[in-house]
């Protein structure tokens, strides 16, 4: 039986198309662990062809002196979960694409990857990474179409704009908030349906 509360809030929502650098705002009623209130950066896409994305907004607990051999235990950087899929491999994006080579850019001011033993140094330097970098382990993964699929059935909203270094600013329920506001009036029901169902 189709729930009828989610079927409302889906009533003529516009949709953008997905590109490498899109923001990909999750329906409130995703209730997926990984996907529940998440912003996603995606990072890989080609229409027809698999896509990968990292979740921005929710944190592990764990730091990169936690975690991460070479890296000085002091370092207090957090980690994020960027999604079911590899969670044994650290993914970073960044706004630093001239400090590390083999980065790969994504957006206006946005990067992904580089040399990893030239991001131990840095952070191990103590130089400024707030705003500027965030850390991931695991990503976030689409077969094949299923992207395009989930987001014809208001799954996934695309933001208006392209991610930029702005996604550092927030993680947490605070940042979907923040990105839904930025799709419009079409979208405010989803501002008001609770985290947890069973409170609506």
């Amino acid at each position: 039986m189709p729930n009828l509360d989610s079927s409302l809030f889906r009533i003529n929502l516009p949709t953008g198309q997905p590109r490498v650098g899109s923001i990909l705002v999750a329906e409130p009623f995703l209730r997926e662990e990984y996907f529940n209130h998440g912003v996603i950066s995606l990072v890989e896409y080609e229409r027809g062809k698999s896509s990968m994305g990292l979740v921005l907004n929710k944190t592990t607990g764990y730091t990169l002196g936690d975690a991460i051999e070479g890296v000085d235990e002091e370092v207090d950087i957090p980690i994020y979960c960027g999604g079911p899929l590899s969670c044994d491999r650290l993914f970073y994006l960044h706004t630093l694409g001239e400090e590390f080579s083999g980065s790969r850019r994504i957006a206006e001011n946005l990067y992904i990857g580089g040399d990893f033993e030239q991001v131990k140094a840095y952070v191990n330097m103590g130089l400024e990474t707030d705003g500027k970098m965030r850390f991931f382990v695991g990503y976030s993964g689409w077969d094949p179409y299923q992207l395009e699929s989930e987001i014809e059935k208001h799954v996934w909203a695309v933001a208006p704009k392209p991610a930029n270094e702005e996604i550092f600013r927030e993680d947490g329920d605070s940042f979907w908030y923040r990105i839904v506001r930025l799709l419009g009036k079409p979208y405010r029901n989803w501002l008001y349906h609770p985290v947890n169902p069973q409170y609506n």
